[in-house]
Formats: C-alpha cells, structure tokens, sequence
C-alpha cells in the first residue's frame, strides 16, 4: 500500500485518498514526510525562503487551484504501471 503524506489543510483530498485506498498520514512537520512515498501540499507555504532541502525521495503534488479527484489522479498516475 502506498503512504501519501498530507496537509492537514487538504482534509477533502485526504479523505479522497483514504477512499481509493491509500495510507494517509498527516503532514505537519517535515519529518512526517519520512518514509512516505508521495507528499500532497497546499502550496499555501511554498518555499518561502528559497532553501531546497528534500526531507523525501517521494514525489510532492501541489495542490493549489486543483480539486481532490484532481489530486487523486494524479497521485494515481505516479503509481500505476
């Protein structure tokens, strides 16, 4: 099963996920990131500072303007083969 990290702001596409299927766990602090295989931000606090430090090796879905079955897919299109 994949993990899927999300802000605890995107409770609509959390819900979503959990309905598909997947493990959601809250992002809160960067180190709930750790062993996730996806991360879903709001985009609400992107890089503010320009640092660059990946806490994961998962891929981050921005969420900003989309919908949840917007996210859903493409959360879905990272893992299908």
């Amino acid at each position: 099963m994949n993990r899927i990290a999300v802000e605890d702001t995107l409770s609509d596409v959390a819900q979503a996920l959990q309905a598909k299927g997947y493990e959601v766990v809250s992002l809160k602090q960067e180190a709930d990131a750790n062993g996730c295989d996806c991360c879903v931000i709001s985009g609400q606090d992107q890089n503010v500072m320009g640092m660059q430090d990946a806490t994961t090796q998962g891929s981050v879905i921005n969420a900003d303007g989309m919908t949840a079955d917007q996210v859903c897919q493409q959360v879905d299109s990272r893992y299908q083969q």
